[in-house]
């Protein structure tokens, strides 16, 4: 707390006055172009890897970046995330919705622990709130990864996109570059997609592409951003050789 007190003075020096201008510019005409769903790490700063500023998103963190199925509710309100969509996409008409995962994710390394049938059992479900959320939210993301691994993590996954009908193919991590738990986490991304399409108050919205949903996958120890390419199904780093291929494909399928 001392270091976060000190923090806020320092911002009242330096920084408050640019800021409050920001928001006056802002305030009666916001026009926020994402919901930015990720993880709440403390490693993770969205707003500074996108160089994204005051009114430019909606940001929703939590454990492991996940939003829950519409399926897993017998009412598509009953938390937060649901509501985020809502809040974002139909009362402020937001276009784009975009999931962030990233590596050595606190929330993915203890997923994976969850193959265990003992480590996640109903007892150490009770005394854990994490591994409730995990198992109730994030066991599909689970079972796709177990379908990769037993495939020696070569063959692709099929994930549902905008509707029923869309699909799209994943191979995750084809050039071997990260270790399981990472291989696991960006499963669990593009399985935020599949599970963003399953409310009923988005489906108008996807099936006429007024609503866009997209995943970015974020190295924590290179500083690397990844982008999921639907045209080369699999995450492709965004980097000053393939910026130009991205946005035109951005273009393409969602303009």
């Amino acid at each position: 707390m001392d270091r976060i007190l000190r923090g806020i003075m320092k911002y009242r020096a330096t920084d408050r006055k640019t800021m409050v201008e920001q928001f006056q510019r802002v305030r009666d005409n916001p026009e926020p172009k994402a919901v930015f769903f990720t993880c709440m790490d403390s490693r993770m700063i969205p707003t500074r890897f996108t160089e994204t500023n005051i009114g430019d998103m909606f940001v929703v963190r939590n454990a492991g970046n996940v939003i829950p199925n519409s399926q897993n509710f017998p009412e598509e309100v009953t938390t937060t995330e649901p509501a985020a969509l809502e809040l974002g996409c139909v009362i402020n008409d937001i276009r784009h919705v975009i999931v962030c995962g990233h590596s050595d994710c606190k929330a993915m390394n203890l997923l994976h622990r969850l193959k265990c049938e003992e480590f996640s059992s109903r007892d150490n479900r009770l005394i854990s709130p994490l591994r409730g959320w995990l198992i109730a939210h994030a066991n599909a993301s689970l079972k796709k990864f177990e379908k990769l691994e037993t495939g020696g993590f070569h063959q692709p996954l099929l994930f549902q996109a905008e509707t029923p009908m869309r699909k799209f193919v994943a191979y995750i991590d084809p050039d071997n570059k990260f270790n399981i738990e990472d291989k696991l986490s960006q499963v669990n991304c593009l399985q935020q997609l599949q599970n963003i399409a399953s409310y009923g108050f988005l489906k108008k919205r996807l099936e006429t592409h007024q609503l866009h949903i997209h995943a970015l996958w974020f190295d924590i120890y290179t500083g690397d951003i990844y982008y999921f390419s639907r045209q080369n199904k699999r995450f492709v780093e965004i980097n000053e050789h393939t910026v130009m291929g991205l946005i035109k494909e951005v273009n393409r399928y969602y303009s």
